[in-house]
This record gives structure tokens, sequence and C-alpha cells, in this order.
């Protein structure tokens, strides 16, 4: 999973950044494995966060889909069954995203909505993307 995250994040996006930065430990890890091959592969990970680790709200982020498995809804499924997770382990909580913003497009088709102005992390734009609590009104 580490291995997949810097290659996606630091070698592929060319961001130099500390992608171990104390959470992993205490963090849910979504895996999505292909299993086509004679051996599974790592195809797309999340992570989520406990409400007040990082953010308030229970949080979704490190999403990534390896490039052979990109366009094929993977990260869709993958992201969505973060959801799920999130919304089983904390009834009732919105749930927080720092989405790159050129991904702000595919979180938005999933009903998370922008809350942020677009902001430089690590030298991506990114913006703040909320999705709101079961039962609340977007």
């Amino acid at each position: 999973m580490l291995a997949a995250r810097q290659q996606v994040f630091t070698v592929e996006q060319h961001c130099a950044f500390q992608d171990a930065d104390g959470y992993d430990l205490t963090a849910w890890h979504l895996v999505g494995w292909r299993t086509d091959d004679a051996a599974p592969a790592l195809a797309a990970y999340l992570r989520i966060l406990d409400p007040g680790s990082k953010y308030p709200e229970p949080s979704i982020g490190r999403v990534l889909t390896l490039p052979p498995n990109r366009g094929s809804g993977l990260g869709r499924v993958l992201m969505e069954e973060g959801v799920v997770r999130c919304r089983a382990a904390w009834p009732g909580h919105a749930i927080r995203i720092a989405a790159q913003q050129r991904l702000e497009a595919f979180y938005l088709s999933l009903a998370f909505r922008t809350v942020s102005p677009p902001y430089i992390e690590d030298g991506i734009p990114h913006v703040d993307m909320m999705l709101a609590s079961q039962g609340a009104s977007a």
C-alpha cells in the first residue's frame, strides 16, 4: 500500500511530500485487489481517518487507482465502499475529503460538495469537500 501511494503521489505526480504522516497506524485501510492474474495485485486504495484525528469529521484520503486499472470504474466502487464504511462506523456524521481540484467533478458526482476555495497542498491545487450526513439535506 505504501509503495502504491509512493508510486502515484510522489513519483507519478512529481510531488515531494511526507506521505507517511503518522495517521496510518490508526487509519482504516480499504484495499481493492485485481485477481484476474496468477497472483492478486493491488489495484486501488484509500484510507479512512476517525473523526477528530485530522478533521472533526471522519475523512477519506490517499485515494488512488493504479495505472492499469484506471478508467475501469474501480475508483468509483472504492469511494462508494469507503462511504458505506464511514456511514456504518459513524452514522449521522458528514464525511470530509481534501480533494485534488482536478478530481472535483468526480467527487461531485458522488454527492460531495465543495466547501472551500482552492488552495495549494504539496504543490497541487486542492479543495475541501463534504458529503452530508445521511438524512441531512444537501
